[in-house]
């Protein structure tokens, strides 16, 4: 089970966009797509057959899982998450320091 998932509101934690907060576009492996994080220029040529224009686009740039922090709205900062296996077996996300839920 992934400690951060698609969804998650997490905290750059190093790196340029040290400090800013998002949510996880995609999860590839050990990299996390974070909105508005980590945005980078693309030079791309115009293609007519699929109707791209060209010029420069900005997108968003994956990070490595190691550089984000899953955020606490109740502490206000980024925390680590641990995960619980319940009486029946499932796996539940919590958080480290004060072992509340993260999955409602």
């Amino acid at each position: 089970m992934n400690r951060i998932k698609k969804g998650d509101h997490v905290i750059v934690t190093a790196g340029k966009d040290k400090g800013k907060k998002g949510d996880v576009v995609r999860v590839a492996g050990d990299k996390v797509v974070v909105s508005n994080v980590n945005i980078i220029k693309r030079h791309t040529k115009p293609n007519p057959q699929v109707g791209q224009a060209g010029g420069v686009i900005e997108r968003e740039a994956p990070i490595h899982i190691s550089n984000v922090m899953v955020f606490n709205p109740a502490s206000g900062k980024g925390e680590r998450v641990g995960i619980k296996v319940l009486e029946d077996g499932r796996k539940l996300r919590v958080f480290r320091s004060s072992g509340e839920a993260l999955d409602a």
